[in-house]
């Protein structure tokens, strides 16, 4: 917590520059739970007026009851004013960081952005990014604010949290925390100790390629189980019966995940980052967004060797990212639905979370209306789903196996 002649300064413990989505808004939250008096700043007036009357603007599992409470105690508040950037002594930045249309990650998003408030800040603040950088972003904002003439400290200290895990997760991992100063080491290692005793020491660089490494590592693996996924399809063998025997009381196997379309803001985008900082000299990296972009081509191609595709309806269940979401940014289910849009008489769409998409239809019609079905995502809604026309289900969330 901010010591006594921080408190005078400033009316505010935090505020969080881009707070009102998906890493932002936990956050807040969080840090409000325990005591710091915080304050989100975002662009969308929706996502304020939601914050303000203590709705969720998405769906984020545990958050609900504590943002009614740190917004109702007045812990919690939320504007689309810039200037609130100069009221508090903590200024941290969740700002997304996509790569463009050419797989080429831009360096100058979060500078930019912070341009807007660049006027409001102040001596004896500190500015935090929290969003996932390309390396070197670090040291440029620090430049930024150098130019600038104002005496605020800077640190990197990246997200970790995985989308409905943001409540247990915020508390219980280790928080990564770096600082090119003594000074705003120990600022930001303050800060974050509010929420876990655990913190990991880092230069900004170091954390910055750890954020990298981490998301990468994690593509990769995916990567590599949908490559032996496409080896025993393509053998008449059922993966998942393969993975579940290999990794039975195997400890050296134990991380194997299932099959499944490695998707989201994140694994894809996090591991271009990477290969733009190395040159394009990335192998590995680039094997594996060919493999899990491909995925839901090698789906269709295998369902349309078998099936008359361009005179059937086909169904897709589930159009977020992943399971037990309902965020739909890069989920390959819309990938999917481009592919069969092309290939298949139509297309319906259903997801019992998502709620941003006119487009889809009820479950119930799905099911009436389609002569074949694919798993897009795995949401637990679908595990006792009994259909009467084949399912193609690579999560194996029906537990009949992964064939297709």
């Amino acid at each position: 917590m901010p010591d006594s002649s921080s408190l005078s300064a400033f009316s505010r413990d935090v505020v969080v520059i881009g707070g009102g989505g998906h890493v932002g808004l936990p956050l807040a939250i969080a840090l409000a739970a325990r005591g710091s008096t915080t304050h989100v700043y975002d662009v969308s007036a929706d996502a304020v007026a939601a914050i303000a009357d203590a709705r969720l603007p998405f769906d984020e599992p545990g958050a609900l009851p504590v943002l009614k409470q740190v917004v109702t105690e007045g812990r919690l508040t939320a504007s689309t004013d810039p200037a609130s950037v100069g009221d508090a002594e903590h200024v941290i930045v969740v700002i997304g960081t996509p790569v463009d249309e050419h797989l080429n990650p831009d360096q100058t998003a979060i500078p930019r952005a912070l341009e807007t408030c660049a006027p409001f800040l102040r001596d004896g603040q500190i500015l935090i990014l929290r969003s996932t950088v390309y390396p070197g972003v670090t040291e440029l904002v620090e430049r930024m604010i150098a130019r600038l003439g104002v005496d605020v400290d800077v640190a990197f200290c990246p997200e970790r949290i995985a989308e409905g895990k943001a409540m247990t997760e915020l508390f219980e991992l280790p928080q990564i925390v770096s600082g090119r100063t003594e000074r705003s080491q120990d600022r930001a290692a303050r800060l974050f100790g509010t929420l876990t005793e655990k913190i990991v020491p880092l230069s900004p660089e170091e954390a910055e390629l750890a954020k990298l490494f981490t998301n990468t590592w994690r593509y990769i693996k995916f990567a590599a189980v949908n490559q032996f996924y496409m080896m025993a399809n393509d053998r008449g063998l059922d993966f998942e019966r393969i993975r579940q025997g290999l990794s039975q009381d195997y400890p050296r196997a134990a991380d194997m995940p299932g099959a499944g379309f490695a998707a989201g803001p994140c694994l894809f985008k996090d591991a271009m980052q990477l290969a733009a900082f190395h040159n394009n000299n990335f192998t590995l990296g680039y094997a594996a967004m060919t493999t899990n972009e491909g995925l839901p081509l090698y789906v269709v191609d295998r369902l349309d060797s078998q099936y008359d595709l361009k005179n059937m309806t086909v169904g897709i269940l589930g159009m977020a990212f992943k399971g037990g979401s309902d965020d739909t940014r890069s989920s390959l289910s819309y990938k999917l639905k481009r592919i069969l849009k092309f290939k298949a008489g139509q297309v319906l769409c259903t997801d019992p979370l998502v709620t941003a998409d006119a487009s889809l239809v009820s479950l119930e019609e799905t099911l009436e209306k389609s002569d074949l079905l694919i798993i897009g995502a795995p949401h637990a809604e679908y595990r006792e789903l009994k259909a009467e026309v084949p399912v193609a289900d690579i999560w194996n969330i029906l537990g009949n196996g992964v064939r297709i």
